[in-house]
Order: C-alpha cells, then structure tokens, then sequence
C-alpha cells in the first residue's frame, strides 16, 4: 500500500496496482432525505454511498420533514444517524421555522446538536431575517450556511438564462438571482463579523465578489460542486439528470469556478448530493426535479479531468475534499478514517451500480479513473469492494 504524499503520484505502473491511502474526505453539503423522504434515500443508503465514494464525514441539508428546526424535530434525524449511519454525520439545523423564512429558529437551543444553520434549497429572502440570523450566530459561534437564491428573479426558470435555453425555448435562471443574494449577504456578513459559507456557487460573479470580500477580511468561505467544474451549459441534454439548482452556467462561468479553485477563491468542493426517485427526474429539463447523486463518482471525476490532465494537482484537491472544508466546520480527521484507492483502474460510471438510491447522473457513461477498494472509520471497515 502506497501512503499519499502531497504533489506526488504514486508509480503504480510496475506489477499488481498498489492500493494508495487518502485521508477521508469530507462533504458539507449533501442531501440524506430522512426524515420524510425515504424512497429517495435513507440514512443508511446515503452514508454508504458516501463511504463508497471515500467519505468518512457529511453533512446532510435540512430540508426534511419535519424540518430540523427545534430540538423535538431534529432528535428524530439524531435518532435515525445513531442507528443508520455508517460514517460521520454532521446535522445541520434550520435558519428559519419550517424554512419558510419568517421567524428564526431556537438557534441557542440548538446551537450545541448541529454543524451549522442552513435553510438550503431557499434563500433567506429578508435582509433583515438574515443579519439577525447572523448576529445570533456569531454570538453561537456558528456558521450562517446559505444557499442564495432571490426569489424575485426566478420567475419559473429552471436551466441557466443563456444560449441553450434560448435555442431550446426553456424558461431560464439568471445569474443575479444567486450573485444578488450572496453580494447581499457579503455586506451583511461584514456589518456583523458572522462565519458565512456560501452553498455551490455556479456563476463568474459570485467568484469575483468573494474573491473580493475575502481581500477585504470579510469572515467568508465556499464550495461548488463537481458538476460546476466539469460541465456547462453547452452539455446539457433534454434530460432530467442534467437539472440541478443552480444549473448549469456558461462556459465563462466554467472557466470563472475553475480559476477560483485554483486562486484558492472556491475552499470546498461538495457534492449537493441530492437523490430523487426515477419517476421524479424522468419528466424532462421542465418537469423533473432538481438535484442529481454526486457522492460515489466525485473523486473518480475530479481526479481523472482535473488532476491527470494537471489542471490542479492532487494536493489541491485533497485540500478541498478534506482539509479547507474540516477546518472551516470544525470536523475532526481521525488517523484512521481514511479510503484506499486503486488510482489505475479504469471503469465507466454506471449509476445502475450506485449504492444510492438515487440514480440521476450527468456523469453516466463516462470514463474515470480510481476505484474505492476500502473505507475505514475509527479503524473499522465501513466499506469494502
């Protein structure tokens, strides 16, 4: 077995493949579905395709039902992860009751049971709902995680505002409605000192303004996912695994993500992982719903796109599936939570072979690199091919 070492490959060319140890990597923001939606995945299901997938430690997304948003409701995930899980999972709670954005949740109750404050798949509408939210936090000494979406721009869109949709005749999603938000909350975020994460962003401005924020000490990080550093508008297909929220921007967005990784500008890449049932994404780029799988085929694709071709190294990107993200929440590396990795075995994604019970992929059919032969927590084998 190979122990990997940063800005070296291991040789894994001379005789039997050897097996190469990562540290296990770590995803802030995925969608485990339970309680309330347990025929699109399960506690169970979603943290063994995590552990598939190199994981040791998640993050699962508030919007459940009921929605973790008091101590009563988020005890019954609590119970759920204590029984189901087979990795590390890190609640999150709610920003507001319900999600509905109209009154803030308990969060001193709270604060001392969950990772952070989320109110994912809705943006925080009020600007004052929101600096209040971050006063408490800061105080808590909790993150304000937020998925930035203003309302008022959507107006029923549901691909990116740009070519495809134009020459397909769909209805689009423009690019303020998410720089809008996150330019609001930046300022908010700099009025009171609060930690604040920004959820996947997809578009050339949301980098630019927390590039410039950071320059300007305000206490901010964020991630996007692999589908933002991999795809574009330009591969879109009449498809519903081709829809997520944010969708798919244009190729100056692509290239806008994929310098911010670099720059160091982007901290974490997170999967969104967010699994539906067949039904639910076979209705078209129109009709289906929002949210494609991620966890069993992040690293295979981020390695075999990014770093073979030396678009980034392999150092970077363990850096942002493993070191940036833990240390921003606060969730421990145990020397022996790691995955072993055949990194020469080549596969095509086949997502009828998926752990999840999810299905819904961009990435089907697509050659990758790097195969999971085993994942261990705390020293115990939580998966093994």
């Amino acid at each position: 077995m190979t122990q990997y070492t940063p800005n070296t490959t291991p040789n894994l060319t001379q005789g039997e493949p050897e097996l190469v140890r990562l540290p296990g990597f770590c995803d802030v923001h995925v969608h485990l579905r339970e309680p309330g939606f347990s025929y699109k995945e399960t506690i169970r299901t979603g943290s063994l395709s995590a552990a598939r997938g190199g994981y040791t430690a998640v993050c699962p997304m508030p919007n459940l039902n009921p929605v973790p948003d008091s101590l009563e409701h988020l005890k019954e995930e609590q119970d759920i992860i204590d029984r189901d899980a087979v990795i590390h999972v890190y609640p999150y709670a709610a920003i507001t009751v319900n999600e509905m954005g109209e009154e803030l949740v308990p969060m001193e109750e709270l604060a001392d049971q969950v990772i952070a404050f989320s109110d994912d798949g809705r943006g925080v509408q009020s600007e004052d709902m929101m600096k209040e939210a971050m006063r408490r936090a800061k105080a808590l000494n909790k993150l304000i995680v937020a998925h930035c979406e203003d309302n008022r721009l959507l107006t029923g869109g549901y691909i990116h505002e740009g070519e495809y949709a134009r020459v397909h005749g769909h209805k689009g999603i423009c690019s303020k409605s998410e720089w809008g938000q996150i330019e609001r909350d930046l300022n908010l975020a700099k009025e009171t000192g609060a930690g604040y994460h920004i959820c996947h962003i997809s578009c050339k401005e949301s980098v630019e303004l927390i590039r410039q924020a950071k320059r300007d000490g305000v206490n901010v990080t964020c991630e996007t996912a692999p589908h933002y550093l991999l795809l574009d508008e330009t591969d879109l297909q009449e498809e519903g695994r081709f829809k997520m929220n944010p969708p798919l921007r244009s190729k100056e967005d692509h290239e806008a993500l994929l310098e911010g990784l670099i720059d160091g500008t982007i901290d974490a890449i997170a999967t969104d992982h967010a699994p539906h049932s067949a039904e639910e994404k076979a209705k078209g780029l129109a009709g289906s719903a929002f949210g494609i799988v991620g966890l069993e085929t992040a690293f295979p694709l981020l390695y075999t796109y990014l770093v073979r071709p030396g678009i980034i190294t392999m150092d970077l990107l363990l850096d942002r599936l493993v070191r940036r993200p833990r240390a921003r929440f606060g969730i421990p590396l145990g020397e022996e939570d790691y995955s072993l990795w055949d990194l020469e075995s080549e596969t095509v994604i086949d997502p009828n072979d998926f752990l999840s019970k999810g299905k819904a992929t961009p990435f089907a059919g697509w050659k990758v690199y790097g195969t999971c032969y085993e994942t261990v927590i705390n020293g115990k084998t939580v998966y093994k091919r």
